[in-house]
């Protein structure tokens, strides 16, 4: 039970917050059909921000100007999330082994929203299940705040479980960044492996 309303409460967070950003950039939501875009367009861009995180290795990265790649998957979530978390990295996986030596062009980044518990090594501990190639972030909650906030990302940490635990609600959207630290798309966290990789394919082609 406690899984389905936090399911519930970060998708309306999720919601709530990209619909104010949204209203003000404007966005578009392009056609499923083959060859066009599943993913919603926005008109105006957003700029990542320059905060310097920390990968799991321990070096200094910026969402604004460490992307070397033509396309790079952002995702902000934790590693101790029961649900949509696993779910949404699982189809981002999938979604890679379907595009062929496109691959070579996409990295993928996992933010954490909570810098408590997910350390460097429980980073890499958690996104080696999906893919080793996958890069993971942590740093200050101040930092990752700012990082968020500037894909217009909020997140909030729940009150104590009786188990001791906790749960943090945050928005559950993948963004595409490209390597001039610009967001121009996302896909709601239903997207379709399948849908996700026809799209990683056709933003590649227009890079």
């Amino acid at each position: 039970m406690r899984s389905g309303i936090g399911s519930r409460r970060r998708r309306a967070l999720g919601a709530v917050v990209l619909a104010g950003a949204l209203i003000v950039s404007g966005c578009a939501k392009a056609d499923t059909k083959d060859g066009e875009l599943s993913a919603q367009v926005l008109k105006t861009p957003w700029t990542a921000a320059a905060t310097a995180l920390t990968d799991t290795s321990g070096a200094s990265y910026s969402l604004a100007e460490q992307p070397s790649k033509p396309l790079t998957l952002v995702f902000f979530g934790y590693a101790k999330c029961p649900d949509i978390c696993p779910m949404v990295m699982g189809n981002i996986a999938s979604a890679l082994t379907r595009i062929g030596d496109e691959v070579k062009d996409v990295d993928v980044v996992f933010v954490t929203t909570d810098p408590a518990r997910d350390t460097e090594s429980a980073l890499r501990r958690y996104l080696d299940r999906f893919n080793p190639g996958f890069i993971g972030l942590t740093g200050s909650l101040a930092d990752l705040e700012e990082a968020a906030a500037s894909f217009h990302v909020v997140f909030e940490t729940e009150k104590k479980l009786p188990s001791g635990g906790y749960d943090v609600t945050h928005g559950t959207q993948i963004f595409a960044l490209d390597a001039a630290g610009e967001v121009g798309h996302y896909w709601s966290q239903d997207v379709s492996a399948q849908a996700l990789a026809q799209d990683i394919s056709l933003l590649l082609e227009d890079s």
